[in-house]
């Protein structure tokens, strides 16, 4: 399985994992919600303010500041509850959980914080504005716990990960701060990048690995080399399209700069997606399936590195073939779309015949922007003279001066 870098899909391996057994054991028709019994459980509300209606324990955060990093791409101002929310789970010392139900509450030790929900919540608070205080906080954090190989971990003191780094090389570049200047030790988190790539004489050459495996051994991992790439050219999360460049050849230098590293991971993924122009999901017992939402992140590092053309082939395919998989994920799987679609120049209103944009805003508190206009059309409709009466004023006025300038033209009579 492929670890992608939003928190979601960290968090829900280990949401599978403790929670299977006691998916297993209930097997009480007292859980269909048709039943009245006092046995059956309640069904458990979110925030309105919230992006989605699935439970956002693990990826509340992570989906919010993706959902309105989306809206920002595409000129839509979200709803100042959805922002405030955001900003609630916020803790003192500038980290961000996932999901405090209870907000009111101060974090203590049992508060589960991490980078990755901390460093897009910075990435999209920095894009909509104004929010210096809270962004500077959680900046702070993350330097506080960045590792002494100069990368990061998922959570604080854990060993370092592509995906984690590059997130929080996003964050850091967005909140203005230079990130080979953000050091541990001397090291910075493009030192922790290059040593999580695999050479290019290795087999699958060029990709990054998601984190040493308990050998110490790297294994090529495709949503990490999608993150890796990003972070290597010191990118976030929303990018534009790269200046158009040869085709990404992997290369060999020793210790390679970090712009070689990225070109040597595109190379990894334009490998990857020659055949079927997806990237697929292995799991130990299930058939392969196509991987949508690492495919779209690989359309954002192609394009932020060589520009749209370089992602066109996985782009169409996923114009053709996500709609579904969109619907069924959410919020932050359409924002995945939308910033895929950012990337390369392409309109997220006809993704494959698609609106992104309305179907990211129905999942969540109507935007801003929705409001606005519907305001600005309803004072047009509102006038108590109406369109016509404007026409007939202006008609009149041209006739009167149709006839003034006619008199001119004549003089005076004899």
């Amino acid at each position: 399985m492929y670890v992608r870098h939003s928190a979601a899909v960290l968090a829900a391996a280990v949401v599978i994992g403790a929670a299977a057994p006691a998916i297993a054991a209930d097997s009480s028709p007292s859980a269909s919600p048709a039943d009245s019994s006092p046995s059956a459980p309640a069904k458990p509300t979110y925030p309105a303010e919230l992006y989605g209606t699935t439970d956002p324990t693990y990826d509340g955060v992570w989906r919010q500041s993706l959902a309105m990093l989306a809206q920002d791409t595409v000129g839509v101002k979200p709803a100042p509850k959805a922002v405030d929310w955001l900003l609630t789970q916020q803790c003192a010392d500038g980290a961000f959980a996932p999901y405090r139900a209870d907000a009111a509450a101060d974090c203590d030790a049992k508060t589960l914080v991490d980078t990755n929900n901390t460093a897009a919540a910075v990435q999209a608070l920095v894009a909509l504005g104004g929010h210096d205080a809270a962004t500077s906080k959680a900046v702070t954090w993350l330097k506080s716990v960045q590792n002494k190989d100069g990368g990061w971990g998922y959570m604080p003191g854990g060993a370092s990960d592509t995906n984690s780094t590059s997130v929080v090389i996003g964050a850091l570049a967005a909140a203005g701060e230079k990130p080979a200047d953000v050091r541990k030790d001397g090291q910075s988190a493009y030192d922790a990048l290059k040593q999580l790539a695999l050479p290019c004489k290795a087999d699958d050459g060029g990709a990054f690995a998601f984190q040493p495996d308990k050998k110490g051994k790297l294994l090529a991992n495709a949503d990490a080399t999608a993150a890796g790439v990003l972070g290597s050219l010191g990118k976030g999360l929303v990018v534009s399209p790269g200046k158009e460049t040869p085709a990404a050849n992997c290369t060999d230098g020793g210790y390679p700069s970090s712009q070689q590293a990225a070109v040597n991971g595109a190379a990894h993924l334009t490998e990857a997606l020659a055949k079927d122009g997806h990237l697929t999901s292995t799991l130990p017992g299930a058939e392969d399936q196509p991987d949508y939402g690492n495919t779209a992140d690989a359309v954002v590092a192609l394009a932020a590195l060589s520009g749209a053309d370089a992602a066109e082939k996985p782009l169409r395919w996923l114009e053709q073939n996500s709609a579904k998989w969109a619907k069924q994920s959410g919020p932050a799987a359409y924002a995945q779309l939308i910033l895929a679609a950012h990337a390369t120049g392409t309109d997220p209103r006809d993704f494959g015949g698609a609106d992104l944009v309305e179907q990211l805003n129905a999942t969540g508190p109507a935007p801003q922007a929705a409001a606005k206009a519907t305001n600005e059309e309803k004072k047009k409709d509102d006038s108590p003279f109406g369109v016509w009466w404007y026409v007939g004023i202006f008609l009149v006025v041209g006739i009167g001066i149709g006839f003034l300038l006619s008199g001119r033209k004549k003089g005076p009579q004899a």
